[in-house]
C-alpha cells in the first residue's frame, strides 16, 4: 500500500504546526516594521518537519508500506493522512479535496483539530483519527480499512515506538532555533508527550496524560541521528523538558558518554533549572533554552492554574545562561481578563528588564477544549477558527478594544528588539556603559511617548 503524509506548509505569515499549541498551530503576520522582521527571521531560522509525520512514516515503513512525503504537492497513494491544524485547516481541506478529484485516493486526517474539532474536517475526510495518531496507524498499516472517526488511545511505553523515519523527509541543512549561528541538520525530538501543569489556558495536556521515554532511549535515537547524519541540532519539542530532573541528567550523561555531536534547544520552567543542571546540559550540547514568563504578575498567574516563579530565580537563571553562552527565549501573554494596558507595560518592561536573548509575545488566545475555552465561551467575538492563531483578538476584552490590545502587541515588539541592548545580547556581547544606558533610557522615552499619545488620542474620541 502507498500511503502518502502531508505535512503541508502554511499559508499567509510564519505557520507552526505538530506540537505548537497542543496541535493546533499559530501564525505570526507581521503588522509593523518591527513585526515584518522577525516573521521573516522566523521563516528562515524556526522550519523544521512535523515529528508526529516522521513516527507515522516510521510506522507504515516498518510494516512494509510505500510511504511518501509531501509538504504541498500532490502524491498518487492508497491512503494519505493529513496533519490538521486550526490556522491552516481550510487549506489541509483543499488538498484533501483535490487529492481525492485526481486520484481517488482515501483521505484521512490527524492532530489536534481532527480530535477536539472533526466537525471542521469530516465533510472532506473518509476517516478522522482521534487522540494521538500512533495506535490508529499501527491498525491501519497491520490491514485495517480506517473508516468514521477511529479512537487512537495514548501509548503509555512511549519506549516502544519506532524512531521517526527522518531520511523520507529529505533533511535540509540549514540554520535552525534562536540562534543563526547553530548550522546543521535539524531535526525535532519529543521525549515526553503532553504536560503536568494546570495553565488554564494551554492546549497541550488536553488530548493525552503525561508520559516521558527513558532516557537510554532518547539517546539511542540521537545516536541513530548522528550516525545517519553526523553533526545535528536537535529541537527538544517537549513543554518541560527537565520536569523530571534525573531522566534530563540521564539523557545528557548519555550524549556525553557516547560523544555525541550535537547541539539541541529545549523548553521548561526556569524554576525547573539549577547552576548543576545548567552545567551539565551546557556540556551536552545544549544551545537554546526557552521558557514562558506569560505575565509579572502572580496573582494573573493564579487565576489561570500557572504555578508563579519568584523574579530572582528567573533573573538568576537567565544570567547564569549568558555567562555560558545559552541562548534564552521568554514567552509572555498579554490580554488576560484581569489585564490593564498598565498591567501588561509592566509586563512589558520586565521582559527588557530580564533581557532573554529573544522574547515572544502573543495575545491571550482561548482555544477550544481547554477549560479557559469554557470560562470565555460568551465573550468569545471571532468566527473565524484560523484567526485563533495567537496573536488576533478573539474575544471581548473586558478593559481594552481589540485595536488596543493590538497596539500593546506591537509595542511589547518594539520595546524589546529595538534596544541597543538586544542586539549586543544577541551576539554575546557585554559592554555595559554609560553611553549604553542612556541610549537604552531614549529609546524607552522615545516608544512610550508614542503609545501614550496614542492611548490618549483614543481616550480623547470616546
Amino acid at each position: 500500500m502507498r500511503v502518502v503524509i502531508a505535512d503541508l506548509k502554511g499559508r499567509g505569515g510564519f505557520v507552526n504546526k505538530d506540537t505548537v499549541v497542543g496541535g493546533y498551530g499559530s501564525r505570526f503576520k507581521g503588522f509593523s516594521w518591527t513585526t515584518n522582521w522577525i516573521e521573516r527571521a522566523r521563516k528562515l531560522f524556526q522550519n523544521v518537519p512535523s515529528i508526529h509525520s516522521g513516527y507515522l512514516a516510521a510506522i507504515f515503513e516498518q510494516a512494509g508500506h510505500d510511504v511518501r512525503i509531501t509538504t504541498e504537492d500532490y502524491i498518487d497513494g492508497d491512503i494519505a493522512l493529513i496533519l490538521s491544524s486550526l490556522v491552516d485547516y481550510r487549506h489541509e481541506i483543499e488538498w484533501a479535496r483535490e487529492t481525492k478529484r485526481r486520484f481517488g485516493t482515501r483521505v484521512g486526517f490527524f492532530g489536534a483539530v481532527a480530535t477536539h474539532m472533526p466537525e471542521l474536517l469530516q465533510d472532506d475526510a473518509d476517516f478522522l483519527i482521534k487522540g494521538e495518531p500512533e495506535a490508529a496507524a499501527m491498525r491501519i498499516a497491520a490491514g485495517e480499512v480506517p473508516s468514521g472517526i477511529m479512537a487512537s488511545p495514548q501509548i503509555d511505553d512511549l519506549d516502544s515506538l519506532p524512531f521517526p523515519a527522518w531520511h523520507l523527509f529529505n533533511p535540509g541543512r540549514h540554520a535552525v532555533g534562536r540562534s543563526i549561528r547553530a548550522s546543521r541538520h535539524s531535526f525535532p525530538v519529543l521525549s515526553s508527550r503532553s504536560c503536568p501543569e494546570h495553565c488554564t489556558y494551554c492546549p497541550h495536556r488536553i488530548t493525552a496524560s503525561y508520559r516521558a521515554r527513558s532516557a537510554e532511549n532518547v539517546v539511542d535515537e540521537i545516536e541513530q541521528i548522528c550516525k545517519k547524519y553526523g553533526q545535528a541540532y536537535l529541537i527538544f519539542r517537549d513543554p518541560l523538558f527537565t520536569e523530571e530532573r534525573d531522566r534530563a541528567i540521564g539523557i545528557a550523561e548519555g550524549i556525553l558518554e557516547k560523544k555525541l555531536d550535537v547541539k539541541f534547544e529545549c523548553e521548561t520552567r526556569l524554576d525547573d533549572l539549577d547552576k548543576p543542571l545548567l552545567d551539565l546540559l551546557h556540556r551536552a550540547g545544549l544551545n537554546t533554552i526557552t521558557f514562558g514568563v506569560e505575565s509579572m504578575d502572580p496573582a494573573t498567574l493564579k487565576r489561570v492554574g500557572r504555578r508563579p516563579i519568584p523574579p530572582e530565580h528567573q533573573r538568576e537563571i537567565i544570567s547564569y545562561c549568558r555567562d555560558l553562552g545559552i541562548s534564552t527565549e521568554g514567552f509572555y501573554v498579554i490580554g488576560f481578563l484581569t489585564d490593564t494596558p498598565e498591567s501588561i507595560r509592566a509586563t512589558i518592561e520586565y521582559s527588557t528588564e530580564l533581557n532573554s536573548t529573544a522574547a515572544l509575545f502573543k495575545i491571550l488566545t482561548p482555544f477550544p477544549g481547554t477549560p479557559l475555552f469554557k470560562h470565555m465561551k460568551s465573550l468569545i467575538t471571532e468566527t473565524d477558527w484560523e484567526k485563533f492563531d495567537g496573536y488576533t483578538p478573539t474575544f471581548k476584552h473586558p478593559n481594552m478594544t481589540n485595536e488596543e490590545l493590538m497596539h500593546l502587541l506591537g509595542l511589547a515588539y518594539v520595546r524589546f528588539y529595538v534596544r541597543p541592548s538586544f542586539g549586543l545580547n544577541y551576539f554575546g556581547i557585554k559592554t555595559p556603559s554609560e553611553a549604553l544606558e542612556r541610549l537604552e533610557a531614549y529609546a524607552k522615552r522615545r516608544q512610550l511617548e508614542e503609545h501614550f499619545a496614542l492611548f490618549e488620542a483614543r481616550a480623547g474620541d470616546q
